[in-house]
């Protein structure tokens, strides 16, 4: 547990210095300036006070208890504190040093003998490389951090593996007149890891909100666990980083290469709950939507305006943002007739005109508290210089306080000359905004939030009717020879082990054989060149389509032949599908996670286009839909201007069986399914690549 960690009593700084620039005196000062309610115990041998406070030489020579020590000195004498901290009794220490693991093998071997020592002892390590945490219960007020920025008390917690980015989000916070919770940035995470302050995050009343920066995952799986435990509870706002590295250029299967750098992360995000944001401003305006306001049941919304214009702005910004305004009932409009100007618009948005009073804009708000069909309210606020508008904010905010919908402002004001105006419409914890798209974004992510929570997953099926025996022994088979890729025999067999249907096929040994099993088969057939030394077959002249009968496939299979050589040569030979609709489902192995499973449009298609979606495996049943269905094609999938559609019911079982092939079978580090042909009652897989570890 990390109470002690974020609540101390008593703070010691080990390096405390009377330089001004340095980080032990940097430590000291805030927490003075904080006015952190415990002692404070600077350590220096040299020194008899720092800032104004008595200094020990030891933390062995205070008299008192310690809670928590800061360790300030350098890395190569941090060993030797930790034993000191020992002697003491001190459980937690904050290691704001560098010189560790992040400047090669000799940092490495000190970080570990520190974490080494500190396990002897019973002590909790924070960092090191880190700044450390803040509390601002100002019954604690613990600034056990060498950063700048000053937090008031709020619901917003910070959590951020990059000292950096999270000393931004504090300060961007702080600058929207948003309290602050908790802080932390544990750099090196030798022992306390960001899995362990996000459950401890999870179980405090005070935070509503979380906000999280990570570049990695030590431990992907630890990680889910406790954001899924989390991110049920309260929201969770994340980035993640290495968005603009190019994707996996040596992968060979068309699910390699689009899987990019950081898309495991991002899977990690939406496989836990957690809200994805690729925009820092963009993450701490919605953090203000959620420390402050209800979650909506849904995503429409009713509009409020004293003005024309932005309300259109705020109409497209909501639509664009995915959000819905529904017509209001003949209930509310002959209320809003009643109580309006005559010249007031009583749809939606509603329009209570520049010269509407505060009795006016109560009288919306209630209206839309009220009705049914809308689930959030979203308010354009100018303020005229002939209107009381304190009077009107003194309405939004008792409205506001009663937390029936979440409220957000799009405030459009000279703020230094409606000081009154803003302070009320803050202590009624309105999120106030300067922009119309802002104010749409966040309340789009309430409403995101919304939906991940009643997102339905469904149960993760388990095929029993597999032959995994028949499927691990072509594996074991093929890294005996040393075969990476498997043979278009051993991947058809395999997926047939794992009832995953395919088209008619038979593998021939030369081209007489080949026109035999073709005529076995049924006309038409399709004839590919099976040998590991040809990939991209389409691409050489290794495939031949829509061969009527048994002379064109021999001629064909001869004339490969000649081409490629008979040296380990085989025929594949399968039916040709003609029609339908190609699909591709793919997967990649995620160290630490599992696999990575693709679906889109196959063929071409997938390079053209890249209109793909992925899911981590296990994949339930719910995601193997929600895969389909995410693509913007997926019109030509249900069915589109007549068109009857295919088997979707059976693409995702498709999905769902890959999902259990590659969990049961590891060794499989990429696969394509391209395409697979679609129909409307049947699916059949006419092409497949395997590659192992």
């Amino acid at each position: 547990m990390l109470d002690t960690l974020f609540n101390p009593k008593s703070v010691a700084i080990i390096g405390a210095s009377q330089k001004a620039l340095s980080i032990g005196n940097v430590i000291t000062r805030n927490l003075l300036r904080y006015e952190f309610k415990g002692p404070i115990y600077p350590i220096n041998p040299k020194a008899d006070e720092i800032c104004g406070l008595k200094a020990y030489p030891s933390v062995l020579e205070v008299t008192g208890d310690i809670d928590v020590a800061h360790i300030s000195i350098p890395a190569k004498f941090a060993p030797m504190a930790i034993d000191e901290c020992g002697k003491k009794g001190i459980k937690f220490v904050i290691i704001n040093s560098a010189g560790f693991k992040e400047v090669g093998p000799e940092g490495e071997a000190i970080e570990k003998e520190t974490v080494a020592r500190a396990k002897t002892h019973g002590i909790r390590v924070f960092g090191p490389n880190c700044q450390g945490i803040i509390n601002t219960d100002p019954d604690v007020k613990a600034y056990c951090d060498f950063t700048f920025t000053f937090p008031e008390p709020g619901h917003v917690s910070i959590v951020a593996q990059s000292g950096g980015v999270g000393a931004v989000f504090m300060q961007n916070i702080h600058d929207l007149e948003v309290g602050m919770r908790f802080y932390a940035s544990n750099g090196n995470a030798c022992d306390i890891s960001i899995p362990e302050i996000l459950r401890y995050y999870g179980e405090d009343e005070g935070t509503r909100v979380i906000i999280l920066y990570v570049e990695g995952f030590s431990d992907p799986k630890e990680f889910m666990e406790a954001a899924r435990e989390v991110a049920a509870k309260k929201p969770i706002l994340a980035m993640r980083a290495g968005r603009s590295q190019e994707g996996a250029k040596a992968a060979v299967s068309h699910t390699g290469g689009l899987v990019g750098v950081g898309l495991s992360t991002e899977l990690i995000f939406k496989k836990t709950g957690i809200l994805t944001f690729t925009d820092q401003e963009e993450m701490c305006q919605a953090a203000m939507a959620f420390a402050s306001q209800p979650i909506p049941r849904g995503n429409r919304v009713g509009l409020i305006t004293d003005t024309g214009g932005p309300a259109i702005i705020a109409t497209d910004a909501l639509v664009e943002a995915g959000m819905k305004i529904p017509p209001l009932s003949e209930k509310a409009k002959d209320v809003l007739k009643e109580k309006l100007y005559p010249e007031a618009s009583v749809h939606n948005p509603i329009d209570v005109l520049a010269t509407g009073q505060a009795p006016h804009w109560r009288a919306a708000m209630d209206v839309l508290m009220e009705e049914d069909q809308v689930d959030s309210v979203y308010i354009n606020f100018v303020t005229p210089p002939f209107v009381d508008c304190e009077s009107v904010a003194k309405e939004m905010a008792e409205v506001s306080k009663q937390r029936k919908k979440p409220i957000v402002c799009n405030y459009m004001t000279d703020k230094p000359q409606w000081t009154g105006t803003t302070e009320i419409l803050k202590s009624g914890n309105i999120p106030r905004y300067d922009y119309a798209e802002m104010a749409a974004k966040a309340l789009a992510a309430l409403s995101r939030y919304n939906d991940m929570c009643s997102r339905e997953t469904g149960e993760v099926v388990h095929f029993d009717d597999v032959d995994r025996d028949t499927a691990q022994k072509i594996l074991q088979g093929a890294k005996q020879t040393g075969r990476k890729n498997l043979s278009a025999s051993d991947v058809y067999t395999l997926l047939g082990a794992y009832r995953i249907p395919a088209a008619d096929w038979r593998m021939a040994s030369n081209p007489e054989e080949a026109g035999k099993f073709a005529a076995e088969i049924g006309f038409p057939v399709v004839i590919k060149a099976d040998s590991e030394e040809i990939v991209h077959k389409s691409d050489v002249g290794g495939v031949k389509v829509n061969l009527q009968d048994a002379k064109a496939v021999k001629s064909a299979a001869a004339e490969m032949e000649k081409k490629f050589g008979p040296k380990g040569l085989r025929f594949f030979v399968q039916k040709f599908m003609p029609g339908g609709k190609e699909v591709i489902i793919g997967a990649k192995a995620e160290p630490g996670l599992g696999h990575t499973v693709m679906f889109g449009l196959g063929g071409i298609m997938v390079e053209l286009m890249k209109d793909v979606s992925f899911e981590l495996t296990p994949i339930a049943s719910g995601e193997a839909k929600e895969m389909l269905t995410s693509i913007k094609s997926y019109p030509l999938l249900s069915g589109f201007r007549g068109d009857k559609g295919v088997d979707r019911e059976k693409l995702a079982e498709v999905i769902q069986r890959v999902s259990q092939l590659v969990t049961e079978l590891p060794e499989i580090q990429e696969m394509d399914l391209n395409p697979i042909i679609a129909y409307e009652d049947r699916v059949f897989v006419v092409d497949a690549r395997i590659i192992i570890s």
